[in-house]
């Protein structure tokens, strides 16, 4: 091949490799988040611990994300993601168990099968004074002790997710199927919401049915509701946040009592300055299937204050303080039980986002 010809080709290879780069995009990301945390009553016998944890603020994770255009507005995408454990350098739990989809995106919306958050969790996460965080926060979950967390559903395997926007509305309903061969009810988990938003002011709602498998003996099938609405208005450095959920479980067994329990939230933020946030929150859980005067009701104070570095890089410390009644235990956070009636906590982390 001559060198003029051999040059065309080779310059020819490189645009269109250059104009197929250009149709793609590929994103590697991630949030990590790490901090130093003492709470009390960490054991039966009352004692207090400091630890290092992963997530005080949000949860560690890493992932990989991209689209490629297809035409005429659409475009196919697509998004891996898994936890981190920052205090062990650990996995936290399967490699992408927090993220596994694959789909197509265009001006109908978009649609995504595999893994992924369920669409409550989407709107119910924007609502939260304190933003899902995995230390003092029970707006998707509550306390871990009891026989109930009385939360929600963050994420669905096997799922089909559809999401969309229209003007001020957003809007979505994800499904995650049961697999299973006796009845396409069986394990079978849905969920729907929706948010309108004009100037400071916004408004949720999302409810959610996760069914449990038809048993013999009777013929019936746990369900898990969970109903969820909330509020949340700005106003230059302020902003109030407020939310509940309604929450059910229908005990398929005989003589299995049923759950219920509502949670309440709200809180307030204030910009100090525009590196400067502070937020007041307060979480209630008004447990209802229980004899009088021998439910818990946890409630949880928390306050936080939050400095950003940086687009990326924030410092943080918040405290809290929860208590139940009647002699129940009670849990600051949603993945540590308690082992006393009272619990009291104070984190001080960084948080940085790549």
């Amino acid at each position: 091949m001559k060198p003029s010809v051999l040059l065309l080709a080779l310059t020819a290879t490189l645009f269109s490799g250059a104009a197929a780069h250009a149709q793609s995009n590929v994103q590697i990301y991630g949030l990590i988040d790490a901090g130093v945390d003492y709470t009390t009553h960490t054991n039966a016998a009352g004692d207090s611990a400091a630890r290092v944890i992963s997530g005080g603020k949000n949860t560690s994770r890493w992932g990989i994300k991209g689209s490629e255009e297809l035409g005429q507005g659409l475009k196919a995408v697509y998004g891996l993601e898994g936890g981190i454990l920052m205090d062990t350098g650990a996995a936290d739990g399967a490699l992408f168990k927090r993220q596994a989809f694959v789909g197509l995106e265009g001006d109908f919306g978009r649609l995504v099968i595999g893994r992924s958050f369920t669409t409550t969790y989407d709107f119910v996460i924007l609502f939260d004074p304190l933003g899902y965080a995995p230390n003092y926060s029970w707006a998707t979950s509550g306390n871990a002790t009891g026989p109930s967390k009385y939360g929600m559903t963050t994420a669905f395997d096997n799922l089909v997710k559809y999401s969309g926007k229209a003007g001020d509305f957003k809007y979505g309903a994800t499904i995650g199927l049961g697999e299973q061969a006796t009845g396409v009810a069986d394990s079978r988990k849905y969920a729907i919401g929706g948010s309108w938003a004009h100037g400071g002011l916004g408004l949720m709602a999302a409810y959610e049915q996760i069914n449990g498998n038809t048993l013999a003996a009777t013929g019936n099938r746990d369900e898990t509701t969970a109903l969820h609405l909330a509020a949340d208005y700005k106003n230059g450095p302020w902003r109030l946040t407020a939310g509940l959920r309604d929450y059910k479980m229908v005990a398929a067994k005989a003589a299995t009592a049923d759950l219920r329990a509502d949670t309440y939230w709200g809180g307030v933020s204030y910009l100090i300055t525009p590196a400067v946030t502070l937020t007041g929150a307060v979480y209630y859980v008004d447990v209802k299937n229980v004899a009088a005067n021998t439910d818990a009701d946890p409630v949880m104070y928390v306050a936080r204050t939050l400095f950003a570095l940086s687009k990326r890089t924030d410092l943080y410390v918040a405290a809290a303080y929860a208590k139940a009644s009647n002699g129940k235990l009670v849990g600051l956070s949603r993945d540590d039980a308690g082992f006393g009636t009272t619990q009291a906590g104070l984190t001080a982390g960084i948080q940085h986002r790549f």
